[in-house]
């Protein structure tokens, strides 16, 4: 198991990832464009012109997410650090199973699967992401 040191080390190194310039950029357009509701939304994304962007943010989360599976990180320390690992999972958890069949990948994702579903209160948590993710075009309309 880590020392506090390392995962706290290991969780700033992530950090500094996350502020790389194409990786900022499609964690922006992730958190606000990407707004899928079926799984072929997201079988056209993947296939599509943002596909780079889509598979490094998922890629970029699932990573992390292997860190604690693996112990290298604490995994109270990483939740307390990282709220957007939440976001992410929320947009695609209802997809996985699909995902995994439609490009015969069994382990796609699974280590964000993981982490998301060991959150404190996660069905409650991922629901109230979603929501919220629903309830944002709607609130943007011109009233």
């Amino acid at each position: 198991m880590p020392t506090p040191t390392e995962s706290a080390d290991l969780i700033l190194k992530l950090y500094d990832f996350r502020r790389e310039p194409v990786l900022r950029d499609a964690r922006a357009w992730f958190s606000q464009e990407f707004n899928p509701t079926t799984l072929e939304e997201v079988s056209e994304t993947i296939m599509g012109e943002k596909s780079a962007w889509l598979r490094m943010v998922v890629g970029y989360w699932d990573m992390a997410s292997s860190l604690v599976v693996f112990e290298a990180i604490d995994q109270k320390m990483f939740n307390a650090a990282s709220g957007e690992m939440l976001g992410v999972f929320a947009k695609v958890e209802p997809f996985l199973d699909g995902l995994r069949q439609q490009f015969n990948s069994p382990d796609f994702l699974r280590h964000l699967e993981e982490v998301g579903r060991e959150l404190p209160n996660a069905d409650t948590r991922l629901r109230q992401n979603r929501e919220r993710i629903q309830a944002a075009p709607a609130s943007e309309e011109p009233g």
